[in-house]
């Protein structure tokens, strides 16, 4: 397919990588899925899920492990406990989108695989290149099973990033925003175009996976949402271990940006919230957060939490 049909086309199709161990959040993950934790009524996955369905996704890949059958049911048209309070006339059914079929979203999975030398899921690259058959060539997106975006005025984060990606015709587009210098570690941190500093919108110049302060002065983390055209997969193959011996996604969209293909990024609005659900007090946060935002108990909550705050004094 030429690269100028592939900008006509709609963005339809999503990666959710979700084959992580949840070692950090032991032991809650014991037996149960970081991406199945509850943050207020929903699980984090399904609002993921959610998030790409209001983005026009309806076909979604779980690159997933041999322990999350529980995630491929939680997505299931049928359940005993759906069926119940769908007999009752319980207005739950329609508070989220529990039809997933009758909306034409159409679920699938596939185990990721683990690489020579380790005993575990490993980086990202490995998820994205396993859903190269699904892609069939098209641009997709790919969203952390764990990671969300709130976003609080339309369009959404997401929304922006695909329209973003059309419209500069884009190798990738990376959804972007500002970490402190002690968390640099744990993010690959792009640098943006100098003539471009204080856009929103811009076009990236290199990208560096999880350095020391002193190695770039770019704050700039990738926060959790990419969009990529199917080059991604020749550059996934051409990429060497790092130092420590790893392998990474960012050094394949590295190689795009060496060889002069468009990488951008988007980056998150003041209207924009990142949840990365990757330890206890950030699990504990976000649920706070959607808790106080639910539509049906906010209020209560917000009085309830002023209450016990008053009575710690």
């Amino acid at each position: 397919m030429s690269q100028k049909g592939t900008f006509k086309m709609a963005i339809t199709k999503a990666i959710v990588p979700i084959a992580g161990i949840g070692t950090r959040l032991f032991p809650t993950t014991k037996v149960l899925p970081k991406e199945i934790l509850p943050v207020g009524r929903l699980p984090i996955v399904q609002r993921v899920v959610e998030e790409l369905i209001s983005a026009g996704i309806n076909q979604i890949l779980f690159v997933t492990n041999r322990s999350k059958n529980i995630i491929e049911n939680h997505f299931d048209d049928y359940s005993e406990l759906k069926m119940d309070v769908k007999q009752e006339q319980d207005p739950r059914i329609t508070e989220s989108s529990f039809d997933f079929g009758n909306a034409g979203i159409h679920f699938f999975s596939i185990r990721q695989p683990i690489t020579k030398g380790h005993s575990k899921p490993n980086d990202t690259w490995v998820a994205v290149l396993a859903a190269e058959n699904l892609v069939d060539q098209e641009p997709f997106v790919v969203a952390f099973g764990d990671s969300l975006i709130r976003s609080t005025k339309s369009p959404s984060l997401l929304e922006r990033l695909i329209e973003s990606h059309r419209k500069h015709q884009s190798e990738t587009t990376i959804a972007s925003y500002e970490v402190a210098e002690d968390m640099m570690r744990n993010y690959g941190i792009l640098t943006i175009d100098p003539h471009e500093v204080h856009a929103t919108n811009s076009r990236v110049v290199s990208i560096i996976e999880k350095p020391r302060p002193k190695d770039t002065p770019s704050r700039l983390a990738i926060g959790g949402r990419y969009v990529f055209n199917s080059d991604i997969f020749t550059r996934i193959r051409q990429i060497n271990p790092a130092s420590n011996k790893e392998l990474y996604l960012t050094d394949a969209i590295a190689k795009q940006i060496k060889i002069g293909k468009i990488v951008r990024t988007l980056k998150l609005g003041n209207k924009d919230t990142r949840y990365d659900v990757g330890h206890h007090l950030a699990y504990f946060k976000t649920f706070i957060d959607y808790a106080l935002a639910d539509s049906e108990f906010g209020n209560e909550m917000r009085s309830y939490v002023k209450e016990r705050l008053k009575s710690r004094d």
